[in-house]
């Protein structure tokens, strides 16, 4: 018998990272050394007293029953991270919401909030889930272009006005993923005016608010008046400390938003493993020191990377935030076939940057998520692989 799947997966699109994906499994088979900087999942450890907490739980037998939600030292260990942090103050029993990743939260909020024939506008380039989330939803997408003429920030002065009054729902993302856009306290104030006039609730995706260099500072949604009113923000324990794997995360903001995602989760999951809470408590409770260390980190491999692809002849961007480089192609290829040229050529995975969208077009996205050598060994490659030109591109 054959299984059809439901008409919203297959309009799902899935064919650009199955491609990429195939492509590097057939590398690896032929016994290439595969340097992928494709996924943006950290290769450094969590703290070691994160996982002394993890291990250290897990050992008890009293653990292992339902959460069903997140514990109340988790809620305040947020809110006083987010006080410490960004000077926001939340009441954690009403202001926080535990989710298992801060997709999760993305992949349900559409569900959560928005009805048939609305509107959500999001990024074009986004990172995937903001797309999919609501074709699942039966929702319509309204794409905002990120570009660098726009200082690649969205423009809410040419979303058309029948749009802006179907939207129900905007999310936005600062840093940015996969253009690590930096958004100022003006931008965040005109999304939150724009937000009021059309009754929209604002989602802002926080997931890279410590991986930021040169000296500079995130903004916190929620630290701009008013922006408690209109929307949330989602964060996640994934790349501020190094728990992808654990699936931990949170929302924080408005009580009604919150109130909803909750409700629509109570049918899907219990809660997240208590382990991990606990060891998500320790890690948010953690040094600040450690958190700049870790920037620092990632700010080296940037430079390391950027500094030897202009080497070889490829002058990319510095991106100011998150652990992606967002680097225009060289002229004559489209997105995908330069990504499949490197793999066959360099043994090198990256993104094509049409996976995140049409505005992808030109762009591949490189993850800084190798050591400094390795990094520049990967730059090696593909300078030997921008000589070598296929007929057809």
């Amino acid at each position: 018998m054959q299984i059809a799947p439901s008409d919203k997966l297959r309009q799902l699109p899935t064919s650009v990272f199955a491609e990429v994906a195939r492509r590097r499994a057939a590398a690896q088979a032929r016994g290439v050394d595969v340097i992928d900087l494709s996924i943006g999942s950290p290769d450094l450890p969590p703290a070691p007293a994160v996982r002394d907490a993890l291990a250290q739980a897990v050992a008890d037998p009293a653990q292992y029953g339902y959460a069903l939600s997140g514990t109340a030292a988790f809620h305040q260990a947020v809110a006083d991270f987010y006080r410490r942090r960004y000077g926001v103050a939340l009441q954690p029993h009403r202001e926080v919401l535990q989710v298992a990743g801060s997709q999760d939260a993305l992949a349900h909020l559409a569900m959560a909030l928005v009805n048939p024939g609305e509107v959500v506008l999001a990024p074009d380039p986004g990172y995937p889930i903001y797309h999919s989330s609501v074709q699942i939803a039966g929702a319509d997408l309204f794409l905002m272009p990120i570009r660098p003429e726009y200082g690649n920030l969205p423009r809410f002065d040419i979303i058309p006005q029948e749009i802006a009054a179907r939207a129900k729902l905007m999310i936005l993302n600062h840093p940015g993923n996969p253009v690590p856009s930096m958004a100022t306290r003006g931008f965040f104030e005109q999304a939150i005016s724009f937000a009021r006039q059309h009754g929209i609730v604002v989602v802002h995706d926080f997931a890279y608010s410590e991986l930021v260099y040169d000296g500079r500072r995130p903004v916190s949604f929620l630290s701009i008046p008013g922006a408690n009113e209109v929307g949330i923000e989602l964060n996640s324990l994934s790349k501020t400390f190094n728990l992808a794997g654990a699936r931990i995360g949170y929302a924080v903001g408005n009580e009604q938003v919150l109130s909803a995602l909750a409700t629509l989760k109570s049918h899907i999951d219990y809660g997240v493993f208590l382990p991990i809470q606990h060891a998500a408590c320790v890690a948010l409770q953690t040094d600040d020191h450690s958190l700049a260390a870790q920037a620092e980190v990632y700010q080296a491999r940037r430079d390391a990377l950027t500094d030897a692809l202009q080497s070889v002849g490829w002058n990319v961007d510095r991106p100011p935030a998150t652990m992606f480089v967002w680097a225009r192609i060289p002229a004559g290829w489209t997105s995908q076939a330069f990504a499949i040229h490197l793999i066959e050529e360099a043994g090198v995975v990256v993104t094509p940057g049409d996976a995140f969208g049409r505005e992808g077009e030109g762009y591949v996205r490189i993850a800084l998520v190798q050591p400094e050598a390795r990094l520049r060994e990967a730059a090696r490659r593909i300078g030997r692989a921008l000589q070598v030109r296929p007929t057809s591109v």
